[in-house]
């Protein structure tokens, strides 16, 4: 006769144990397999949050449909329709600035001839014969520039599909994204309703006021770099201006990516007093960005601390590159708002009392045991 012994409880602790961790290796391999959709899918939600606030004052004089449908066509038609009026005259000002490119070179060669310091430092590296030679050979290198252009036209096209991609998922979610909002909702329990419902809101508002404390942000430089380019006496100082609106996007190192283009620009176009005045220009301004206008703006759009706004921006930047630096703000004060709910929600449940379902009982008298008998009056 068999007899019958208990489970092993150590045994099936392993077991649940392996299970766990095979789960969870199999979930983060998967999570790396769909890593570039799952990319595209979180700029689209980005996008989404973003652009709800534009749709939903559309929404107010028209139906919800048509607000969509102008939004988005207003968000791909600004881009082209500030590529169009910026592109030919930067290829103008290109190939103008690649016909001057050997008179800037003799310019700096001349300079550095009436200077003994520079002058010596030739002698012993001859760096000007190196200058002249490279603006010799570049204006014969830019009519060479629509082999480079055939040469990326795979990488153009891959863009392109992944930025139709993205809009489209948007405008699911912007046009779907209430009524998913209001099922979720539904779906909770009936105390956790309230919550959810003001936290979701209160993430969307997070989001868009990011976005709009982002583009303020971005103006303020492209307007601090113009004025300084035209006191420079910059010829194209609009379109670079610009270029440090669109690169100030990016948090932390967008400034620095712009400054370092303009500086080339300025290297060939007000050497050297040009190029030393917007070094220092750009290196005070990007830290007076860093540490005074971009913690300020965005913790009064999110409400974020300052601390955290650079914290969170290092990180995203150091694990996910330049899509890390852009979402870790908005990110962070998501989970700022999820973690606050949580814990005001874990407050209130340890405060209200727990309702059993039965009478109270008197301390006198044990569990079980009848109450003894109210005297008569």
């Amino acid at each position: 006769m068999a007899v019958m012994t208990p489970r092993d409880p150590l045994g099936q602790a392993v077991l649940r144990t392996v299970l766990i961790v095979v789960a969870v290796a199999l979930a983060l391999y998967l999570v790396y397999l769909l890593r570039t959709p799952l990319t595209w899918l979180a700029i689209a939600a980005f996008l989404a949050v973003a652009m709800s606030g534009p749709v939903n004052v559309l929404q107010r004089h028209m139906r919800r449909g048509f607000a969509i449908a102008l939004t988005y066509l207003a968000l791909i038609l600004i881009p082209i329709g500030l590529g169009a009026a910026l592109i030919p005259t930067l290829v103008d000002q290109i190939e103008e600035l690649a016909g001057n490119v050997p008179e800037y070179a003799q310019d700096v060669e001349d300079f550095v001839q009436e200077n003994d310091t520079l002058n010596d430092l030739n002698d012993k590296y001859d760096f000007t014969s190196e200058i002249q030679n490279a603006a010799d050979d570049l204006p014969s290198k830019i009519g060479d520039a629509a082999g480079v252009l055939q040469d990326i036209g795979v990488g153009v096209v891959s863009s392109i599909f992944a930025t139709v991609t993205i809009l489209i998922l948007s405008i699911f979610m912007v046009g779907g994204g209430p009524r998913w909002a209001e099922a979720f909702v539904r779906s909770q329990p009936a105390g956790r309703r309230e919550r959810i419902d003001r936290a979701l809101r209160d993430v969307a508002n997070a989001i868009g006021n990011y976005v709009g404390g982002a583009l303020i942000q971005a103006t303020i430089a492209g307007i601090a770099a113009f004025i300084m380019l035209k006191i420079l006496g910059a010829p194209f100082a609009a379109p670079l201006a610009l270029i440090v609106a669109f690169f100030d996007l990016i948090p932390v190192v967008g400034a620095t990516i712009a400054a370092v283009l303009i500086a080339i620009v300025m290297l060939f176009v007000n050497f050297p007093v040009g190029l030393i005045v917007w070094v220092v220009f750009a290196i005070v301004y990007q830290q007076f960005e860093n540490y005074v206008i971009q913690p300020q703006i965005q913790k009064r759009a999110v409400e974020v601390e300052g601390f955290t706004v650079i914290v969170a921006v290092l990180f995203g930047a150091t694990l996910f590159g330049v899509l890390g630096a852009v979402l870790a703000i908005p990110v962070a004060a998501a989970l700022q708002i999820v973690w606050r709910e949580y814990r005001d929600y874990r407050r209130e449940a340890l405060t209200q009392p727990i309702d059993s379902g039965e009478p109270p009982t008197s301390p006198l008298v044990p569990p079980g045991a009848e109450p003894p008998p109210t005297p008569a009056a």
